[in-house]
């Protein structure tokens, strides 16, 4: 028999093969672009096919947007994915991102199990009700593990997790595994997380926090055939001592296939060859059923996104990301009055979040802010000292690197295994300089506040996203004791309401950082 596991990851609601930034567009990803191609395999196969997705399926575009906070019901999104053919899902750390009632909802609307052994509630049960599934074909048995990135606690809200434990993903592994090998000819572990060290050389590729725990869960548990692997959005096909290991990137650019020939040997089924693989949707028509189904809401959302929002005199449009986060920008300091507004404070931090976001022109569309701003963050305010303010400093100061001629570069740690523009902050509010010729931890200097200079010990009321106050992207000198007071209202929101606050923004900077090399000789060839 041949066994066909399909796989996805990382969907993060984008269904139409567009990114939103224009009407009607034909890109070569999207979940209707994967259905085809799951269906084309499996009208060509005979033996078993298993499709699973493995998870951050209910955040991340413009569309699970408006159906969470526009329709506030998932039905329509989860009725859409229930025509897929999923076998089984995960759940993935963007999954909380509306809250946990919202996650519930989804989860018990969809026809397929959506299985997590790792998340418990407070019974000390899989908070999903499923930590695995058992599939059988003919007489053999295949079990499909479900785990996730226990890292979740660091990003998100205390509320959408509230009662919840998340455990390491090989602990877990390790207690259930020996269990399914018993029940099981097949064992599949689908991990919503990615890898901390190298595959091939075993050095660490990241901070070694839990937050990816692929490498232990390889080399460390044994009894695994399979593993799907997501979160970093890599694309990632190999056998590797013995395992088959995917990870299809994201938005549906690729569909993770595994290949097992197993055959039966005195009696036991025993695994013949293993084969990885990634498909491109590159040449794959989007699935035209669905399109045609679901064509109306998507109209209904694109209506939406060209509303007009705001005008600006002038324009905040970005040319040059890398540049922006060198010298600040029009847009980024538009985010911080957004956010000092809404907030009442006067210093705030936020970041570029992708080389993608074109800032805004002189019209601005729902469109504009949602494909500029594109997660769901709400704001913290933070009291914190200014020896902490400046340990954030100093890591948003380690974005950059130099080099061999002097020339500014972005830091290999903020590109791999995983680009994380999102984890380089701008401030406003404050005036300071990084100064790329000094060793990382040691470059912020002329750090001031109305003028003064910040003490180590001075209280500050800062604003910055929920995801980095509580210490998202390793900031861990942020932390939810420190909060303060928090606005629940959504980013995108608060933007929308500035425009009608403001009937025309005028551009300006503040012109309040540098980056600078004041030992320029010290880099030249």
């Amino acid at each position: 028999m041949k066994l066909t596991i399909l796989s996805t990851s990382d969907i993060h609601g984008y269904i139409y093969p567009t990114d939103y930034k224009k009407r009607k567009q034909d890109l070569p990803f999207g979940l209707l672009k994967i259905s085809s191609l799951i269906n084309e395999i499996k009208a060509a196969e005979t033996d078993p096919v298993l499709v699973i997705d493995n998870g951050d399926f209910l955040q991340g575009s413009p569309l699970t947007y408006y159906t969470a906070k526009q329709k506030q019901q998932p039905l329509i999104y989860t009725s859409l994915l229930n025509q897929i053919g999923f076998d089984a899902g995960i759940i993935g750390n963007h999954e909380f991102n509306y809250g946990k009632e919202y996650l519930d909802e989804s989860v018990e609307a969809l026809d397929y199990p959506v299985l997590c052994a790792n998340i418990l509630n407070d019974q000390g049960q899989p908070a999903f009700g499923k930590a695995y599934e058992l599939f059988a074909f003919d007489d053999l048995t295949v079990a499909l593990l479900g785990l996730t990135t226990q890292y979740i606690p660091n990003w998100e809200q205390p509320a959408s997790i509230n009662g919840l434990t998340f455990q390491s993903a090989t602990a877990c592994a390790k207690e259930y595994v020996p269990k399914l090998r018993e029940l099981a000819d097949v064992v599949i572990v689908s991990y919503h997380g990615g890898f901390e060290k190298d595959l091939t050389t075993g050095e660490p590729t990241e901070a070694l926090t839990g937050e990816n725990e692929g490498y232990e869960l390889l080399n460390k548990v044994s009894g695994i055939d399979v593993l799907l692997t997501g979160h970093q959005h890599r694309e990632i096909a190999t056998v590797d001592s013995s395992v088959a290991i995917t990870q299809p990137g994201d938005k549906g650019h690729k569909l993770g296939k595994v290949c097992l020939t197993v055959e039966k040997q005195d009696g036991k089924s025993v695994i013949l060859s293993k084969k990885a693989e990634l498909l491109s949707v590159n040449e794959t028509k989007a699935n035209p059923t669905m399109e045609e189904t679901f064509n109306t809401f998507q109209e209904e959302i694109e209506d939406w996104l060209d509303q007009n929002i705001g005008m600006i005199t002038g324009n905040m449009l970005i040319g040059d990301p890398f540049q922006v986060r060198l010298a600040g920008h029009p847009y980024i300091d538009f985010i911080h009055k957004v956010q000092m507004e809404a907030t009442g404070t006067t210093i705030s931090g936020t970041a570029l979040f992708t080389n993608d976001s074109k800032g805004f022109g002189p019209t601005v569309t729902m469109r504009d802010i949602v494909t500029n701003y594109i997660y769901p963050n709400t704001l913290a305010v933070v009291r914190v000292t200014g020896s902490d303010l400046r340990q954030a400093l100093e890591k948003s100061a380690s974005y950059f690197s130099l080099s061999p001629s002097g020339q500014y570069e972005v830091s290999s740690d903020f590109m791999y295994p995983k680009a994380q523009q999102y984890n380089y902050d701008m401030y406003a509010g404050i005036d300071y300089i990084i100064d790329v010729s000094f060793p990382v931890g040691k470059r912020i200097s002329q750090l001031t506040y109305s003028g003064k200079p910040i003490q180590e010990n001075d209280e500050l009321e800062v604003v910055i996203n929920q995801y980095r106050a509580v210490g998202g992207g390793n900031y861990d000198m942020f932390s939810a004791d420190k909060i303060i007071r928090e606005i629940t209202v959504d980013m995108t929101e608060l933007i929308a309401d500035y425009f009608k606050k403001h009937d025309r923004i005028t551009p300006d900077t503040f012109n309040n950082f540098q980056v600078i090399q004041s030992k320029k000789e010290l880099h030249v060839n």
